[in-house]
């Protein structure tokens, strides 16, 4: 996230651009048409600053760094995911999440605490078994 923190005005002149689809105070999102065809400009041999001032962005809105930050990091999503990664989502793939909020139900509740009542048991007799050989060694080092 960006240090640049966007006033009122300067989120309206950005959101003119036909390549921003969202401003907030802190960041821009871009659309993916813009981000591909930046990324392949830049490959041809095109500066960052130079995409982002033909495409109609103020510098001295967005910061010197930001296109440079920007290219870069859509240099490696097209690397390794090409064009088809800038129109996908892929924030989260993979990831559980915070637990479910939805209300369960009693066959659901008691598969639940079944589940939780065998792992327990299986503790406890890992740490029976567990405390029998710490005995057993104490007793040969007496020996």
């Amino acid at each position: 996230m960006s240090k640049i923190i966007f006033n009122s005005f300067q989120i309206k002149q950005l959101e003119k651009n036909s390549n921003v689809s969202k401003v907030s105070d802190r960041s821009i999102s871009y659309k993916p048409e813009f981000k591909v065809k930046a990324v392949l400009e830049n490959l041809k041999g095109k500066g960052p600053l130079q995409i982002f001032i033909e495409n109609g962005f103020d510098l001295e809105i967005i910061g010197n760094d930001k296109p440079g930050q920007c290219l870069e990091r859509w240099r490696n999503t097209y690397k390794i995911y090409g064009e088809e990664g800038f129109y996908t989502e892929r924030r989260g793939k993979g990831s559980t999440g915070r637990p479910s909020s939805k209300d369960q139900t009693a066959e659901q509740k008691l598969k639940k605490a079944e589940a939780r009542i065998a792992f327990l048991e299986a503790e406890v007799e890992f740490l029976k078994k567990l405390d029998e050989l710490e005995r057993q060694a104490a007793q040969k080092k007496k020996r």
